[in-house]
């Protein structure tokens, strides 16, 4: 991976930043959000989150968080909404608070009251001592995150420069985990976070970003000396098949869940169709999400069509599916404190054994956004596969992170 940092155009963002009566700081938090999300292979659709402290700032210092739904590829000021670091640091002295409280605590030290919420994880940001602190979801990072028992081989990678953090739900509760990694080690330049991500961080928004690239250079390097290739995004290859097209659209609109014209994003690559050839793919496909907040777009778990399927065929797999999802939620929803309403138990995503896949969603954007995750997820689970065994979270957590409500607050904006 190579780092796409260029002088001129970082001094434009400042500039652009100083013609408005904003710190210079926030022009390179712009500059280096928008690189790391104008990359598909460091982050998608809205995933990652960024962070600035500006400590010269009338009235004491604030932190500029990524404001919760906005995408780091085109991000502008006021995704990075601003808020008192002072009050927030305090909060390390508190052991546990709800995640509406926490929500709540958050705005009521935001700059502009009308600001967007900041990210789930700002409380996670402002604990970092640091200027710039930088989270991508990268897909060499997530090939090995999501593997069983990865702290030492991440201490062979790094050496020591890179934190190992155990999973832990994203929000408060991981905010102080990272945290107390980071006492344990303050001279660490980045955090691992199991089954999740990598969090790097520095005092300028360049060595920041550049680290970021570093660290997911050494985890592809660290892959391929293990003869794992992981290829870039790839295009889609071939045509649909038309006849199960219109099926499976005219089955999912009759069910109404997705409105009655649903949109199917259709993609056929040389990683999908190597995905889709394993001989475990249909319990391999049924273990989870790359990423935790992947859940929210897709799923966690995908439907599974043959490619000679007609209407009625379609439409009875589609049953199945439903009772399926509706057996995760009952069997999950039960274990939780709150009660929990089911979502619509329709697929975001769809195997074509053979053929390729689709993403599903009532909107074009939404199709899209699911045809990419999935993608992404054929190529990192066939690397994770070739080096061990893909191993994500367990399904109760992700049905928590399904149904946490700051995830879908995500799917409103």
């Amino acid at each position: 991976m190579q780092s796409r940092w260029n002088d001129t155009d970082a001094q434009s963002f400042v500039d652009a930043a100083k013609a408005q009566g904003q710190p210079a700081a926030l022009g390179l938090r712009i500059y280096t959000s928008r690189l790391i999300g104008q990359d598909p292979d460091l982050v998608l659709h809205g995933g990652g989150n960024t962070s600035v402290k500006v400590p010269e700032a009338a009235g004491g210092a604030v932190i500029h968080v990524k404001g919760s739904g906005w995408d780091l590829s085109d991000i502008e000021a006021p995704g990075l909404p601003a808020m008192r670091l002072e009050p927030l640091l305090a909060s390390k002295d508190i052991p546990h608070m709800s995640d509406e409280d926490m929500v709540a605590f958050l705005r009521s030290h935001l700059l502009e009251p009308s600001a967007p919420n900041p990210s789930t994880e700002a409380l996670l940001h402002a604990y970092m001592p640091h200027a710039f602190v930088d989270h991508t979801h990268a897909t060499a990072t997530l090939v090995l995150a999501d593997q069983a028992d990865m702290r030492g081989v991440v201490q062979r990678i790094y050496g020591g420069r890179v934190g190992f953090v155990p999973y832990v739900m994203p929000g408060y509760a991981l905010s102080h985990a990272c945290n107390e990694a980071l006492n344990r080690d303050p001279s660490v330049q980045g955090l691992w976070l199991e089954q999740h991500g990598l969090f790097t961080f520095a005092e300028t928004g360049r060595a920041s970003y550049e680290l970021m690239i570093e660290f997911v250079t050494m985890a592809e390097e660290f892959l391929s000396s293990r003869g794992v290739a992981v290829p870039g995004p790839e295009q889609t290859d071939r045509e649909a098949p038309a006849s199960l097209s219109l099926a499976l659209a005219d089955a999912l609109g009759a069910h109404g869940g997705l409105g009655t014209a649903p949109v199917l994003d259709f993609r056929t690559t040389p990683s999908i169709r190597a995905y889709l050839d394993r001989d475990n793919m249909f319990e391999l496909s049924g273990r989870g999400t790359v990423t935790p907040d992947h859940v929210i777009r897709i799923k966690p778990f995908p439907m599974i069509l043959s490619a000679n399927d007609a209407r009625d065929e379609v439409d009875a797999t589609l049953a199945k599916y439903a009772a399926r999802y509706h057996a995760y939620f009952d069997r999950n929803a039960l274990n939780t404190a709150e009660l929990k309403v089911m979502l619509d138990p329709l697929p975001r995503a769809v195997l074509v054994p053979g053929v390729g896949l689709y993403g599903v969603g009532n909107t074009e954007k939404s199709a899209h956004v699911a045809g990419d995750l999935l993608e992404q997820t054929t190529r990192i689970v066939n690397a994770a596969e070739d080096y061990g065994q893909f191993t994500p979270i367990s399904e109760f957590d992700l049905f928590n992170m399904e149904y946490w409500s700051l995830e879908q607050a995500k799917l409103k904006k």
